[in-house]
């Protein structure tokens, strides 16, 4: 199956700002991953090309890396995931920029349906509750957008054991 999953987000802010965020993702510092609700996003050496690493189950290596506006991982798990997934910077005009995360893969078997029962609503809420983080870093707010409860019921299921 084919899946093409894009989230972008807008924010009235410098690109320099945004990139010195950015530029904490998987480090003990994290400013954007989620990590207070969400498994830690880690490279085993950190942002450069063909280091591995990933988040909970999926794993990802970094195959294309500008750290001034994007970055490009292609996935080496789940089975069944056969594509890439990336960020970008996009400065729109001086005062604005995007923030984009795409998924662009195909699926089979049961990488298909994991997909569609699963990963994908984790994965967008995972990207909603980042984008929060974000916008909650750069102006001091305390945006948080609500779960569906598809996703509360798979995060009750899916919760590790003590």
């Amino acid at each position: 199956m084919k899946v093409i999953n894009i989230h972008k987000r807008e924010f009235i802010q410098s690109k320099i700002k945004i990139l010195d965020l950015f530029s904490t993702l998987s480090t003990k510092e994290d400013k954007i991953w989620p990590n207070e609700k969400w498994p830690p996003m880690r490279l085993k050496e950190g942002f450069k090309l063909n280091s591995e690493g990933g988040h909970g189950l999926i794993r990802y290596k970094i195959i294309k890396y500008d750290p001034n506006n994007f970055v490009e991982f292609e996935f080496q798990k789940p089975k069944g995931f056969f594509g890439i997934h990336k960020f970008e910077i996009i400065e729109t005009n001086k005062t604005k920029v995007e923030v984009k995360h795409t998924i662009d893969m195909e699926t089979k078997g049961l990488g298909t349906l994991s997909w569609i029962f699963v990963i994908r609503w984790l994965h967008d809420a995972l990207l909603q509750d980042a984008f929060d983080k974000l916008e909650n870093q750069l102006f001091n707010t305390s945006k948080k957008t609500e779960w569906s409860v598809w996703v509360k019921i798979l995060r009750a299921i899916l919760k590790p054991k003590k």
